[in-house]
């Protein structure tokens, strides 16, 4: 390979992967008891209560309207043994996301109109096909596997090669989205630990189990020419980037703790992603 050939590996490597981003929610209770009881004498009315009379509140059955409603338990804080190690590798993909990734998605959103970057997502999203379709088979989700098999033939026909979404504009098929992490979890395969991945971000043991497993589902995985791998690499990840700029700055710009941040909205966002 030629001395420019292996630059322009090294360079589009770090073009991967965008860092994470979040969600955020919060919760609430109330709780009420007492009695009063009415006499009348006279044509009047007093209500008084009973002479030293104290009710537990704990005594009184809430009616159906005052059941309080279900609370979801927060996800498991992820184990963090190797946090020095993941702080630094924090920091540098934090530097290459502004350094690299997003000076070069701004110029690429300036000179390519949003409507053709969509349909750029949505033709890497198409042949990903394979991936979502063996974890819903995986999971036992026999009908979002055919529905994942559904939308790739009307997006690959009427969407012109996966261009655009015509099965879930027209027909109302929304994506299936599993992957292999998600499959460990839902057979109750916890993360391990919290690790994050030079240029990948956040991620687990269990996920980035799940990510090379993937990986051999992928049909841009199995492109013969390395310069065209890369290449198609690149531009998926920089016309992501460039859909969502703003994202992780929101998350991390109004963090005490933005290594944090981004762990606890990483928990979150797969534990919603396993349960779905």
């Amino acid at each position: 390979m030629s001395g420019r050939s292996i630059f322009a590996c090294l360079f589009a490597a770090l073009l991967l992967f965008p860092p994470a981003r979040a969600f955020a929610a919060e919760e609430g209770e109330k709780a009420a008891a007492g009695t009063v009881e009415s006499e009348t004498a006279g044509g009047v009315t007093d209500a008084t209560p009973r002479d030293n009379m104290v009710t537990d509140p704990s005594s009184v059955e809430p009616s159906p309207a005052e059941e309080p409603f279900p609370q979801e338990t927060p996800p498991p804080a992820l184990a963090d043994p190797l946090e020095p190690l993941n702080q630094v590798l924090f920091v540098v993909n934090d530097k290459v996301y502004f350094w690299v990734m997003k000076p070069v998605a701004r110029g690429y959103r300036a000179v390519v109109p949003e409507g053709i970057r969509l349909s750029v997502r949505n033709f890497f999203a198409n042949i990903t096909m394979p991936i979502r379709v063996v974890n819903n088979l995986l999971q036992g989700k026999i009908r979002n596997s055919g529905v994942e098999l559904l939308r790739f033939g009307i997006n690959t026909t009427a969407g012109i090669g996966g261009l655009f979404d015509p099965a879930k504009n027209d027909f109302h098929l929304d994506p299936r989205d599993e992957d292999l992490g998600q499959t460990f979890g839902k057979y109750g395969l916890g993360h391990g630990l919290y690790i994050v991945l030079p240029i990948l971000g956040p991620s687990s043991l269990r996920d980035a189990a799940g990510l090379a497993g993937d990986s051999f589902l992928d049909p841009v995985n199995h492109v013969g020419d390395t310069e065209v791998l890369i290449g198609a690499k690149a531009l998926k990840a920089e016309n992501e980037v460039s859909l969502r700029i703003g994202e992780y700055e929101d998350l991390t710009k109004s963090a005490l703790d933005p290594y944090v941040a981004v762990r606890d909205a990483y928990s979150q966002y797969r534990a919603k992603k396993v349960k779905e």
